[in-house]
């Protein structure tokens, strides 16, 4: 059952224990970085223009568009 906890999710998205970590840790260090950018941007506005909304649409389409299409599970804790 512990074994379950961490193989789940990752196999209804299609992918690896190891495959889901590699993904889930990319884009959380491009959301980090572009949330940097942001900050960076609402204080000097001439910086960073467009890295934003970039980031936004370059990891919606990794992760929707482009991902294997899969039933989604209920995406709560218990």
């Amino acid at each position: 059952m512990f074994r379950k906890a961490f193989t789940e999710h990752p196999a209804s998205v299609g992918e690896t224990y190891w495959q889901h970590f590699r993904h889930a840790n990319s884009f959380g260090i491009r959301m980090v970085i572009g949330g940097f950018a942001c900050m960076l941007h609402a204080f000097l506005p001439f910086l960073f223009v467009k890295t934003g909304s970039n980031q936004i649409s370059t990891l919606h389409d990794q992760m929707i568009v482009n991902r294997t299409k899969f039933p989604q599970p209920l995406d709560f804790v218990i």
